[in-house]
């Protein structure tokens, strides 16, 4: 019989990445995106570089009829849905500390009507969308997954009290399998230049601002400190290339289908790479001065943070294979082939 994959938030960065290495490897997924922080365009480029059609349905993962309905239709059409990824959350820190309702409300309210869905529609197979940010200030390096979880803003604790609700129902119901991957700092697009990073506004995150400087759209980068206990100063942090994140969450499919329970994973490289390093490697690789200026730390920052990631080796047979100079090569040729992301094409 065949079997769909259920992707919540499938045409925003992460998911639309995953998508691409889920047909890759033979699913079949249906995406259900609401696009308030993702465009349409994004799945066209993915049906583009797969040669498949998508089904996307167009909601919120908050809206239990528009859930009832997908899991039915897939039913229905002799394709039920085996396993639910789950990408549909708010991800910015800074927002979250300034508007936490809506962050509890979307990330935390919205997978609990997700999984009340997925119990009616006898689907026992989840696999979340976690962070880094669960663990907060570092006990000890690598973060390992038994590190003690205590997040430092709104975000990283709608991550934690998801994880909590997750390792909770499998206690309830010992058949469901729930896989938490923990990522650490996703970088770069794919290798095609047709699919990558598309942040609405300035970006939040290091990576798509410098690509943002190196395109001409800002000015110049701004480092936050130069004055943490790191290699130059400059905060340190796990990049991993969106592709090898991707294929981690293939192998995680595949392993909830074999097991029962609650697992949490980290995905990372196992290697930090500091502000000053990254933006050094982009110009290397790409010929591109970045321009920077050193200003104040930012509140809640840490100096720095890298994973241990033997558990996916053992449990997932994954593992990171892209560098740096990877990541920044490709990022660079989305974000120069699509100068102001997916409106470049519109």
């Amino acid at each position: 019989m065949t079997e769909s994959l259920l992707v919540t938030g499938g045409a925003g960065y992460i998911g639309t990445h995953t998508l691409v290495e889920l047909v890759a490897a033979g699913m079949r997924p249906v995406v259900l995106d609401n696009f308030s922080n993702s465009v349409p365009e994004a799945l066209r480029r993915v049906e583009t570089l797969t040669g498949v059609s998508i089904p996307l349905v167009r909601g919120d993962v908050r809206d239990a009829k528009v859930l009832d309905a997908v899991f039915a239709d897939c039913a229905q059409r002799g394709a039920p849905v085996s396993c639910v990824l789950h990408f549909a959350a708010l991800k910015a820190v800074g927002e979250s500390v300034s508007d936490p309702l809506r962050y509890y409300d979307n990330n935390v309210h919205g997978t609990l009507v997700l999984i009340d869905a997925m119990r009616r529609a006898g689907v026992r197979r989840l696999v979340f969308s976690s962070s880094a940010t669960v663990y907060g200030e570092p006990e000890s390096l690598p973060y390992t997954e038994t590190h003690r979880i205590a997040p430092t803003n709104p975000y990283g604790a709608t991550k934690a009290m998801v994880e909590q609700v997750l390792q909770d129902l499998c206690v309830a119901d010992p058949a469901f399998s729930a896989v938490t991957l923990r990522y650490f700092n996703p970088i770069g697009a794919h290798p095609s230049g047709l699919i990558g990073e598309d942040p609405q506004g300035d970006p939040n995150n290091l990576f798509p601002y410098i690509t943002r400087v190196a395109i001409g759209r800002l000015p110049a980068l701004n480092v936050f400190g130069d004055d943490y206990p790191t290699v130059d100063g400059t905060g340190v942090r796990d990049y991993l290339h969106v592709v090898d994140l991707a294929r981690g969450h293939v192998k995680a499919v595949q392993y909830a289908g074999n097991a029962q329970g609650f697992v949490a994973i980290n995905l990372g490289t196992g290697r930090g790479t500091s502000v000053i390093e990254l933006a050094d490697a982009f110009t290397r690789v790409t010929g591109r001065e970045i321009p920077r200026h050193i200003v104040a730390r930012r509140p809640g920052d840490i100096a720095s943070a890298w994973a241990d990631a033997s558990l996916a080796r053992n449990l997932l047979q994954w593992g990171a294979i892209h560098s740096i100079d990877e990541m920044c090569a490709d990022g660079w040729r989305w974000q120069s082939r699509n100068p102001q992301g997916y409106a470049s094409s519109v």
